[in-house]
């Protein structure tokens, strides 16, 4: 029900991961690109993975299951955590990104320039 919504998402932490990877530099853009790669792996983990599994899946609804649904059920279970898995690692990414920089508060102040006595 939710599949258009769902890769819509996964589409756009690809794009926002990689989007920051540009608008950083450093670390941050280490990180940012590294992190866009396991949402884009989800992203077709679940395009050409999961979903063609559940088209099959609402056919049964109509019909009856096939003789191998359970091997078919396996599959999309497999295909379902390895995307589970790029996700996660993709937000802890983005997570050690953001508690990594240092914020406002925390920033240095600006060098003075020397003062002289005359």
């Amino acid at each position: 029900m939710n599949g258009i919504t769902m890769q819509t998402a996964m589409a756009a932490s690809t794009l926002s991961s990689l989007t920051l990877a540009v608008l950083t530099r450093g670390r941050a853009r280490l990180l940012a690109g590294t992190a866009g790669l396991p949402a884009l792996a989800s992203f077709l983990t679940t395009r050409f993975g999961n979903v063609p599994v559940n088209g099959r899946i609402k056919e049964w609804a109509l019909t009856s299951a096939p003789v191998d649904h359970a091997e078919m059920l396996r599959r999309w279970e497999l295909f379902n955590n390895l995307r589970t898995l790029t996700a996660l690692t993709a937000f802890a990414l983005l997570i050690i990104l953001v508690l990594k920089q240092p914020s406002a508060d925390h920033a240095a102040p600006p060098k003075q320039p020397p003062t002289t006595t005359a």
